[in-house]
């Protein structure tokens, strides 16, 4: 194999681990989105129908109001591109429980792609290996 080859192999092992670390990003992403989903979707279910709470609602900086939640309130769902609407607590966990569904969705074909992505590179770097050995017994 010449150099050119080897080098061409190289580069592409370069962007197989900037692809490789791309799609890793992308997982600590979808994996948080997908806590915060799980953590909303318990904190609904959580509050009774019946009863008034007092929370603290944050402002910024470690600043807090108090604030209060009424029995049967209804939710606010951000549902994507900047719009929200208002939904009862029913509607707003089975919502935010389709979302989850989704985001495992597109956890597991992040997981499949990157198995692939390392799979590739395994056999990039043995083929590199392979180069290097052949050049050092060509040169001896």
């Amino acid at each position: 194999m010449s150099e050119e080859q080897a080098q061409a192999l190289l580069q592409q092992l370069q962007a197989l681990e900037a692809f490789m670390a791309d799609l890793m990003q992308r997982e600590e992403a979808v994996v948080r989105l997908l806590q915060e989903a799980t953590n909303a979707v318990e904190s609904m279910k959580a509050l009774s129908t019946d009863t008034e709470y007092e929370t603290l609602f944050p402002v910024g900086l470690g600043a807090y109001i108090k604030a209060k939640v009424h029995p049967n309130q209804k939710t606010i769902v951000n549902i994507g591109a900047g719009a929200a609407v208002e939904q009862d607590k029913n509607s707003a966990i089975n919502y935010m429980e389709s979302r989850i569904k989704e985001l495992e969705v597109a956890l597991q074909q992040l997981a499949t792609q990157r198995q692939e992505v390392a799979l590739r590179l395994e056999q990039g770097q043995q083929e590199m290996n392979k180069l290097i050995q052949s050049s050092r017994s060509s040169t001896k």
